[in-house]
């Protein structure tokens, strides 16, 4: 009676064990997908600084030849960022000699 009782908790630690092994597993499956796509992430991140910072290059160096700010059309688009697209274009579209 005493084997069998043993045998019976043995199994069910068995049991027990496989299912964790297979959890773990699955874990680690997960992770290394998770790592792989925060890796292509910050490649993407990467390249997108570098164009950006491309762009802005050459924006600075067209608006330099147009004798514009680009900073302060810069400050002047983040400070009407807030208003709707209707306040925004309701001034530019006035008439300007009426």
């Amino acid at each position: 009676m005493g084997l069998g009782s043993t045998a019976k908790k043995v199994q069910k630690l068995a049991d027990v064990a496989e299912k964790t092994y297979k959890r773990l597993n699955e874990l680690r499956e997960q992770v290394q997908d998770v790592r792989s796509t925060v890796d292509e992430t910050g490649e993407r991140v990467e390249t997108l600084e570098t164009e950006l910072a491309e762009q802005r290059a050459i924006l600075d160096a067209v608006a330099g030849e147009l004798d514009l700010d680009a900073d302060a059309i810069a400050a002047d688009v983040d400070a009407n960022a807030g208003e709707s697209p209707a306040e925004g274009s309701a001034a530019e579209d006035a008439p300007a000699d009426s």
